[in-house]
């Protein structure tokens, strides 16, 4: 019998466990594979803001998440030796149109009012020059440029290898890989395992990302129309380059290019709502390296090291799906936030674990919380 059982060993599962490390709870967290072989275990690491505009709750709740997840990481970097790739660099974005340029000055000024916490300030800036000589190019940025201070980006693969590393010295968390969960009964607190075997909890929480929702889909007494939720594929790829790490993250019409450590810059990332094969590369990501080539001439020549591709959970409501099941007490969900899921993901948890011990984390939007979503769901 443990406390609480976590299923899934991507970034909402693993956060989940060291906030329930630091609430003392007996833990085991179980993956059907390894730690981040799904959708977590990417390439591009882009933490990025929503605008600055038309303010409201779910915008400031990303906004502290944002700011957060910089004292969390370093503490655990502090904490384990290591380094999570983490860095405040920046975004550009450019403005290839006189209009944008128009729509972008409005966000500045936006900016100077929401952008802010206590003492610190991030801005918009309208700016007529990039961060270096050709990034971008001149012709995407043929009415300007902006410069938003907020953004930051991490190295997906490192973050999670230091919240392993954290969770591997905890007294009250073990991580059991190869374990596929097949059951679930939130009633009689018990999930059963492709292996045979059984664990017995007192809570238990679904962060397997896509697989959330099939078992979610289990319990309905009637079977809806439509799913709880679905799997939304990526594709990205890392390019060798010798750039400086210290250059901002590059978005232009849902395209990133990341520059991180080493030498290594992430360029993504598609969002296919039909595929064929989830795991396959195709001419949607040459199609991306090309415009990524295209407004960074300085990647032209830069040799592709590695292309990847993955199924991100997004749930019936779009929003992330967090907290406690609306028929079931003892089961509760942490998923689909399919775009934003590295930035808001140990807030989330945090408030998971806090509703677990009769907390209400007023500050969590109500279009995430779970029972939200099964409200939408059962009036399909």
């Amino acid at each position: 019998m443990v406390d609480l059982l976590i299923a899934g060993g991507g970034i909402m599962g693993l956060w989940a466990a060291v906030m329930a490390d630091r609430a003392g709870l007996k833990t085991v967290l179980v993956e059907r594979e390894r730690i981040g072989a799904g959708a977590s275990g990417g390439v591009l690491g882009a933490l990025m803001p929503y605008m600055p505009d038309r303010w409201d709750n779910k915008k400031q709740f990303q906004f502290d998440a944002l700011l957060s997840l910089e004292q969390e990481i370093l503490g655990l970097e502090a904490q384990t030796g290591l380094s999570a790739g983490y860095r405040r660099s920046g975004r550009l974005m450019p403005l290839p149109k006189p209009h944008l340029r128009t729509i972008a000055l409005r966000h500045e000024q936006d900016a100077l009012i929401n952008w802010k916490q206590g003492d610190r300030r991030f801005f918009w800036h309208v700016q007529d020059i990039p961060a270096a000589a050709g990034w971008p190019e001149n012709e995407a940025m043929a009415s300007g440029v902006v410069f938003d201070t907020l953004a930051a980006r991490v190295d997906p693969r490192r973050l999670l290898a230091l919240l392993a590393t954290a969770l591997g010295r905890s007294r009250h968390v073990r991580i059991e890989e190869g374990r596929a969960l097949v059951g679930l009964d939130p009633a009689a607190g018990k999930a059963t395992f492709s292996d045979g075997h059984s664990v017995s909890f007192g809570a238990c929480i679904l962060a397997n990302g896509v697989d959330t929702f099939r078992h979610l889909d289990a319990l309905e007494e009637k079977p809806a129309m439509v799913s709880s939720g679905g799997a939304v594929k990526g594709q990205a790829a890392v390019l060798k380059a010798d750039l400086d790490p210290a250059l901002p993250v590059i978005f232009m019409d849902g395209l990133y290019v990341v520059p991180h450590d080493n030498g290594l810059v992430a360029v993504g990332s598609t969002s296919e709502n039909s595929f064929a094969d989830p795991s396959s590369n195709d001419h949607l990501l040459d199609d991306l390296l090309a415009r990524a080539r295209a407004v960074v001439p300085l990647l032209a020549e830069a040799p592709v090291v590695e292309r990847w591709a993955g199924l991100r959970p997004k749930a019936i409501g779009r929003d992330p799906m967090i907290g406690r099941h609306p028929d079931h007490p003892h089961l509760y969900t942490l998923t689909g936030g399919f775009k934003i899921s590295f930035g808001l993901a140990h807030r989330l948890a945090t408030s998971v674990i806090g509703e677990m011990a009769g907390q209400r984390d007023d500050a969590l939007p109500d279009s995430f919380r779970c029972a939200s979503h099964f409200s939408l769901l059962r009036t399909e």
